[in-house]
């Protein structure tokens, strides 16, 4: 991008990567029910991301048997359906728990009902189970059994944004991720089914000249 931005500043740039797992990488305390509690912690615990711990430098940190020390981070913010912001954690004086407390899948399903009831219909999200069994078993076609499923579903945890799509966007640059299946679109690619081509229209060969 520091390229682009010094030879070619006078054009608008659209970045384009496949979805190799390291481009589709999110930030550590980027929104996910994955592993949300239902309700809100126990007096005097908290839940947060399991982060690794990393010093000054960006390097891990180790104990002294050799693993990597474990931190917990807040997750970050979701969003109501309108674009404003909705903390996970509790603000001073609120009625469901103490300042920085986890609130819990029910009480965000149950803020998202205030601001939107005829879409968020269940008459208690507290009274709904967190998952659908061990190995999230929710029958086909259903959107209000348990409370991971509808977060699952809701804008603000399906467009999660990637690092490399947050560090793009911050630069200005617009970004697009190939489907898992695609044409390839990079050169050398193209070079190689040329070379196939060519090599098709031959008789059968097992010699090395031939080959290459």
């Amino acid at each position: 991008m520091g390229i682009l931005d010094e030879h070619y500043h006078d054009e608008d740039h659209v970045l384009i990567f496949d979805s190799a797992t390291t481009h589709l990488k999110h930030a550590d305390n980027a929104l996910s029910a994955r592993k949300m509690p239902k309700g809100i912690p126990k007096s005097g615990g908290n839940w947060g991301v399991e982060v690794n711990q990393v010093n000054a430098n960006g390097k891990a940190v180790y104990s002294a048997d050799g693993k990597v020390c474990k931190i917990k981070v807040a997750m970050s913010d979701g969003r109501f359906d309108n674009g404003t912001a909705q903390p996970l954690y509790c603000p001073p004086n609120d009625l469901h728990g103490p300042k920085g407390v986890f609130k819990g899948m029910a009480v965000i399903l149950e803020e998202h009902k205030q601001k939107d009831p005829l879409k968020f219909t269940v008459p208690d999200y507290t009274k709904l189970k967190a998952q659908c069994g061990k190995n999230f078993d929710c029958q086909k076609d259903q959107i209000n059994c348990c409370c991971r499923q509808i977060l699952y579903t809701q804008p603000d945890f399906v467009g999660v944004e990637s690092l490399l799509e947050m560090l793009c966007k911050a630069c200005g640059y617009q970004v697009l991720f190939l489907p898992e299946f695609h044409c390839e679109l990079n050169f050398i690619e193209q070079c190689w089914g040329f070379a196939k081509q060519l090599y098709q229209q031959f008789p059968a060969s097992s010699k090395e000249a031939d080959l290459e």
